[in-house]
C-alpha cells in the first residue's frame, strides 16, 4: 500500500521564548515490510537537524534552534510503501505453538527487558481481570493472543483524555476506558504477566473507508515476540493483528519513551502555551497508463 503522511504541530506562547533541542520521533522506521520513499522536514523558526540512533535503534531527529520566537511549527511529510503480506503469514517454532511456552535461553536473555513484568500486585490484578473474562482460554499461542487482544477491545471504551501521560493499567480496567496508548500499555502488561515479550510501538495508521479512501492519525499499538515469527503487531484499540495500514515510527519498552515531539523552552517568566496538530494519512492512487 502506498501512503502519504503529513504531520504539522504548532506551539504558540504568550511571549518570546528560546527553544532547547527537540527530539522528534516522526520518520517511519524502515523494515522488510515498509519502505520510506521520501521524507521532508520544515521548521519555523529554522532548525538544524541531526539524525541519531537511540537506545532501541530507532531513528529520531534532533532539532537545534538558534532564534527565539513566540511560536514553533514543526512539519513533516513522507511517502511510504507497505507490504500487503497477510498478518498471519508466519510459522511458529514447535515449542511455541502451545500456550504457555518458555523462550529458549538465548531468546530469554536477549528479550529480558521486554519480559519484565509489572509489580506483583499489578500482575495479580491483571491475571484476575483476564481470567474472569476468559474462563476457557485457547491453548494455542496465536489463539490466546487473538483472544486477549479482542478481550481488551471488547471490554474497554475508547476515549480521548486531556491530561498528559499514560494512565496505569489498574486505572484503565477500573474505569473501563482509555486512549490507544493506555490500551497498548494494558496489553503489554497482560502479555508480560504471562511470559510473552512485548514492546510499545508508536506510529501512524490508515483508516480506509469502503471505497478505499479515508484518513488516519498518530496511533499506538503493541508488538510481541514469537519464536519463528519474530515481532508481530497487535492493535487492541481495534482488536486486530496489524496489517499494511500500520506505519511504525519507533518502539520502546514503555510508552513514556516515545512522545512524538520531546523538548523544552527557556523563558524569563512563566509562559502560557497552546498546541495544535494536524495529521493526514491518505492512500496514493497509482497511475495506470494505457496504450
Amino acid at each position: 500500500m502506498h501512503l502519504s503522511i503529513t504531520h504539522q504541530t504548532r506551539y504558540t506562547y504568550d511571549r518570546e521564548v528560546r527553544f532547547q533541542p527537540h527530539l522528534l520521533y516522526l520518520r517511519p522506521r524502515e523494515n522488510p515490510l515498509l519502505t520510506v520513499k521520501s521524507f521532508t522536514f520544515s521548521f519555523q523558526p529554522a532548525a538544524r537537524v541531526n539524525w541519531m540512533r537511540d537506545d532501541f535503534d530507532n531513528l529520531p531527529a534532533s532539532a537545534h534552534f538558534t532564534a527565539a520566537a513566540s511560536s514553533l511549527e514543526i512539519s513533516s511529510g513522507c511517502e511510504v510503501e507497505t507490504s500487503d503480506t497477510p498478518p498471519f503469514d508466519f510459522l511458529l517454532r514447535d515449542y511455541a505453538v502451545t500456550f504457555p511456552f518458555d523462550y529458549e535461553p538465548l531468546h530469554r536473555f536477549n528479550l529480558s527487558i521486554y519480559l519484565t513484568p509489572p509489580t506483583q500486585t499489578m500482575q495479580e490484578l491483571l491475571r484476575d481481570w483476564v481470567d474472569a473474562r476468559m474462563p476457557d482460554p485457547p491453548t494455542d499461542t496465536v489463539g490466546w493472543l487473538v483472544a486477549l487482544n479482542r478481550l481488551i477491545f471488547d471490554s474497554l471504551h475508547y476515549g480521548r483524555r486531556d491530561e498528559p501521560g499514560i494512565q496505569s493499567s489498574f486505572t484503565t480496567v477500573q474505569r473501563g476506558t482509555g486512549t490507544c496508548r493506555d490500551y497498548a500499555t494494558l496489553l503489554i502488561e497482560c502479555a508480560r504477566s504471562r511470559g510473552i515479550a512485548a514492546r510499545f510501538v508508536s506510529g501512524y495508521v490508515f483508516d480506509a473507508d469502503d471505497d478505499g479512501t479515508g484518513g488516519g492519525d498518530m496511533h499506538a499499538w503493541v508488538e510481541v515476540f514469537l519464536p519463528g515469527a519474530g515481532w508481530l503487531g497487535l492493535d487492541p484499540t481495534h482488536g486486530i493483528f496489524c496489517n499494511s495500514s500500520y506505519v511504525p515510527v519507533a518502539h520502546a519498552v514503555v510508552a513514556e519513551s516515545l512522545n512524538p515531539i520531546q523538548g523544552a523552552i527557556a523563558a524569563p517568566a512563566a509562559t502560557v502555551a497552546n498546541m495544535t496538530a494536524r495529521i493526514s494519512v491518505s492512500r496514493v492512487r497509482e497511475q495506470v497508463q494505457c496504450d
